[in-house]
């Protein structure tokens, strides 16, 4: 090997070292970075010496297709778990002190105290202000189960604006990938950016990728439907202002599909958007619908019929703007939890008196006006345990008594509640370890990467060293040419 050579082969290896020392830094630098992938320079044999042909980034398609399905999952759950809560809070309160079946409860204790007292006007006031608090809470759960809708309609919205937005930015990432590719450059920052886009994009949406040619990738939702393909697909929401009951939510459509909420408190929605849907076209529909059926059950067991046989039954100490007549039986009557009130007739504050809960509302069940009279307020406390029929589209069977209905309607929910509960720590976990696969296989290794620096250190010195000797010699050769 000539001097010249041997030269040439140091200065090489000088080079390669530099360049190597500056990606293992970056690589440091990095570590904490969850969006950052591995690099490491490659070397080629030249004439003489070597040379760093590319930068190759750490890579696994297989465990990052995971991570994006896991993350995916858990958002969807995550939101499910977490709106179960707020609709808990929001209508039945803490420990469910505002539910239904709590001023049920306390409507059927002060029924009971006044049966056995009918003649005490205090008891029969307070009888009266217990139902004033029974249609309290399905006032008040109506407007917030409507209130709930609402803002899940808004939330949607700025989710499909944020989504689309993200679409934008991969597409501005997926173009410079390809030119970068195309060009031979290193594109490793531009492909970490266009993962982390899809990390966040799954958060909405699940995603599948297909890749072709110049690392320029397509992005579909898990049942196919395009999200992006050279320029991003339109994703499209009409958001609604209010909600009535019974009243149906606009759909999100991505390149003109609908998207399918999930089901289930264990949802099958991959991604916040499903779920939402889920939540305010499902689960919030059938709280509505159980306070509906509750406001039913409660005009239909305090109904009035007429002692003498002659006259309809007639709507009692609960009255709806439907009124006189009495809901169907077994029909669901859309909103009627925010359409209860209080017969006038019994309600001080209109000029009624309480009193005649306990003589008959509608008609006269104690002509003799004997104060130890209570049939009519036995036969309430009685109504409240017989069975009736409910609505199937509540969810919660169809004949059972009114005391039973509310009790289930908080089963119902907690059950939910407990399921998504243990659905959001299980996919959360599964989420967190296919990341940690993920970044095992891809991310950075602080005491690797130490360790390859001492590698370079002595390359350099070796190289350097090499320099050194030529150096000499090429001297001594000019001494002895003198």
């Amino acid at each position: 090997m000539s001097l010249t050579s041997a030269l040439n082969i140091a200065q090489s290896a000088l080079f390669n070292a530099s360049r190597q020392t500056n990606i293992v830094s970056r690589n440091v630098a990095e570590a904490s970075n969850p969006d950052y992938t591995r690099r490491a320079g490659v070397l080629s044999s030249t004439a003489p010496g070597a040379r760093i042909s590319e930068i190759r980034r750490a890579t696994d398609d297989a465990l990052f297709k995971q991570n994006l399905s896991a993350l995916s999952s858990w958002q969807g759950q995550s939101r499910i778990s977490q709106g179960l809560d707020r609709l808990r809070l929001e209508v039945n309160g803490t420990d469910n002190a505002t539910s239904p079946a709590s001023a049920l409860g306390k409507l059927q204790t002060a029924l009971q105290n006044y049966a056995a007292a009918p003649s005490n006007r205090t008891l029969a006031e307070t009888a009266v202000e217990a139902a004033r608090g029974m249609v309290r809470s399905l006032n008040n759960g109506t407007e917030a189960v409507q209130s709930f809708r609402t803002e899940l309609d808004a939330d949607i919205a700025t989710s499909v604006g944020e989504l689309n937005e993200l679409l934008a930015q991969f597409e501005a990432a997926n173009t410079e990938v390809i030119r970068g590719t195309r060009a031979g450059r290193d594109v490793s920052d531009a492909l970490d950016r266009r993962d982390a886009l899809l990390k966040k994009i799954s958060g909405y949406v699940p995603v599948s990728t297909i890749s072709r040619a110049d690392n320029d990738l397509v992005v579909t939702t898990a049942d196919g439907t395009t999200l992006f393909e050279t320029v991003p697909r339109a994703i499209t929401f009409a958001r609604t202002d209010a909600f009535a009951p019974g009243m149906t939510g606009n759909a999100v459509y991505i390149d003109g599909v609908p998207l399918a909420s999930g089901t289930g408190g264990n949802t099958t929605a991959s991604g916040s958007l499903a779920a939402s849907l889920q939540l305010r076209d499902q689960v919030a529909v059938d709280m509505q619908r159980q306070l509906d059926e509750t406001a039913r059950g409660l005009i239909t067991a305090f109904a009035e019929s007429d002692p003498a046989g002659t006259g309809a039954d007639m709507a009692g100490l609960f009255t709806w703007n439907g009124g006189p007549g009495l809901p169907a039986s077994g029909a669901l009557v859309d909103g009627l939890a925010g359409r209860i009130g209080i017969n006038a007739n019994v309600d001080a504050a209109a000029g009624g008196d309480p009193e005649r809960l306990r003589d008959g509302i509608v008609y006269d069940h104690n002509p003799d006006d004997a104060a130890s009279f209570s049939d009519l307020l036995d036969s309430y406390i009685a109504g409240l345990d017989e069975p009736m029929v409910f609505d199937p589209a509540a969810s919660l069977g169809t004949t059972k008594s009114l005391n039973a209905f509310t009790s289930e309607s908080i089963g119902w929910l907690e059950g939910l509640r407990k399921e998504a509960s243990g659905g959001a720590q299980a996919k959360e976990a599964l989420a967190m370890h296919t990341a940690t696969a993920l970044s095992n296989a891809t991310g950075v290794n602080i005491d690797e990467e130490m360790a390859l620096l001492l590698e370079l250190e002595r390359s350099y010195e070796a190289s350097a060293k090499l320099m050194s000797v030529v150096d000499e010699m090429l001297s001594q050769l000019m001494q002895v040419a003198r």
